[in-house]
């Protein structure tokens, strides 16, 4: 097991690691050269985020975190593949981390994509067709909701990778019914560096 901490008291270390980063009081710990030195042949991360690959979002940066704190997995809008589902097993399984948290963010340009492929029935080429794709049901679901926006829809896109990671994974659910894991969705605001739980699978209370 990576850490002794339970998956509320992880989520807590991540929230308390925003709020500095937020009043700008971040710690930067376990960046020096010491740290380095002691994880050269181990690592033991408390956390794992799974999150967009925009760069205004560094998941080590907005929780105040260092070396070793994070298992950290990008992707272009968070999209559940399987590549991104055997990486949190590996952490989940090999790692013994407690908490995933399924990162979005507000004007997150693969939302983005999908909504104009949605509104203007087309879809890009290459492999961003895709991502588009995996994301357009988010899009659906949210306006179910006449009133729904685009940060609706971000947040159910979230929703839906947290949903997909544990119905997908036989491995993930197991440990989250043994109370061994468990995922956190939540939004990052991009103006004010908040980071918000929107969903929880996994004996978390929001």
């Amino acid at each position: 097991m990576s850490t002794e901490l339970t998956p509320d008291a992880a989520l807590q270390r991540l929230l308390d690691g925003n709020r500095r980063y937020v009043d700008g009081a971040g710690l930067h710990a376990h960046q020096d050269p010491a740290r380095r030195a002691e994880l050269a042949g181990e690592q033991h991360p408390f956390g794992m985020v799974f999150g967009c690959s925009d760069s205004r979002v560094p998941a080590e940066v907005v929780f105040d975190q260092g070396l070793g704190d994070l298992f950290v997995i990008r992707n272009a809008g968070h999209i559940v593949d399987p590549s991104v589902l055997g990486s949190i097993e590996f952490g989940v399984e090999m790692l013994g981390i407690p908490l995933t948290v399924v990162l979005g963010h507000t004007s997150c340009g693969a939302v983005g994509a999908a909504i104009n492929a949605v509104d203007t029935h087309t879809t890009p080429l290459g492999y961003l067709r895709d991502v588009v794709e995996r994301i357009a049901p988010a899009v659906f679901e949210a306006r179910r909701d006449p009133g729904a926006g685009y940060e609706d829809i971000v947040i159910e896109n979230v929703r839906q990778a947290v949903k997909a990671i544990r119905e997908k994974s036989a491995a993930v659910d197991r440990a989250i019914v043994q109370g061994r894991t468990a995922i956190v969705g939540a939004l990052y605001n991009l103006a004010e560096g908040t980071v918000t739980p929107v969903h929880t699978e996994g004996g978390i209370d929001l």
